[in-house]
């Protein structure tokens, strides 16, 4: 990041969001490698937690029909999605659906191969790896923990029992240093703030919440590393506002050249997109 004292030589921080949605298949291996080959500084991705514990990468806690397989081979309809609940699943069951091989309505580019979701400590492993074999550095990750007040026990875990099972994994992996947690739900945040105060926090904001900068810090109760808006929200006043709470401005998710020209120019800190390939 571009104040981070691990990767201080970093001025602009380029964001491969879900590893690089618009030409692999999300929160995938494949994806994160395949950004790493593109040149982002952070790999952003989804956690969700299974009935046995495990984390997983996924933007949603159950398995989307627009990129989901069943494991015979069914497609996975809009109707039935919601009920293929990932927290009521052993990891065992998880990997056996397929979301590579369906056509994405909305990213023709990507490119379809047989994967499966993958462990976030798989992930982190395959990035490693890679590095290694590369020699070069890793990369930080940015994992969002996908929870909110309606779905607690439902699709996931309460925010502190989220967080441990999460900080666990991280933790074992010797990654705390390059790990950033973000989430649009503030109660994670102020979770970990608390209990793991060194660990760098995103704050994530919709691209229809009318509160300021400074309303939002307020309802957070700190104020975290990064503050991460929908790009359209993006604007001069905000620009200064991160600059003088001392947060970096990191907004999602920018997959227009002309959108990441201007957000450059009003002074962003980095950029997060779905085509590392396209916007630099």
């Amino acid at each position: 990041m571009t104040s981070s004292e691990n990767n201080s030589e970093v001025v602009f921080d380029l964001e491969g969001h879900r590893g690089c949605r618009g030409l692999y298949p999300e929160n995938t291996i494949p994806a994160m490698l395949h950004a790493m080959e593109l040149g982002v500084n952070t790999l952003e991705m989804d956690a969700v937690i299974t009935a046995d514990g495990q984390v997983v990468l996924s933007h949603e806690p159950f398995f989307n029909h627009e990129i989901s397989t069943l494991p015979d081979g069914t497609e996975v309809t809009e109707a039935m999605e919601k009920n293929l609940n990932i927290y009521t699943m052993s990891y065992d069951s998880v990997q056996l659906f397929d979301v590579g091989m369906k056509p994405h309505p909305r990213f023709a580019e990507q490119k379809k191969m047989g994967v499966h979701k993958p462990l976030l400590s798989d992930v982190l492993d395959a990035v490693k790896d890679w590095c290694e074999r590369k020699n070069k550095p890793l990369p930080f990750f940015n994992i969002e923990t996908k929870c909110m007040p309606a779905t607690d026990s439902v699709y996931h875990p309460a925010p502190a029992e989220f967080a441990e099972i999460l900080m666990k994994v991280i933790r074992e992996k010797g990654v705390e240093e390059k790990a950033i947690i973000q989430s649009f739900d503030f109660r994670t945040l102020r979770y970990l703030h608390k209990m793991y105060p060194t660990t760098r926090l995103a704050a994530l904001v919709e691209g229809d919440d009318t509160l300021t900068v400074t309303e939002q810090l307020s309802s957070l109760g700190f104020t975290p590393a990064i503050y991460s808006p929908a790009h359209e929200k993006v604007t001069t006043e905000m620009v200064t506002n991160c600059r003088i709470a001392g947060m970096l401005l990191i907004p999602w998710t920018v997959n227009d050249e002309t959108d990441a020209i201007r957000l450059k120019k009003l002074g962003v800190n980095g950029l997060i997109t779905d085509y590392p390939d396209r916007i630099h």
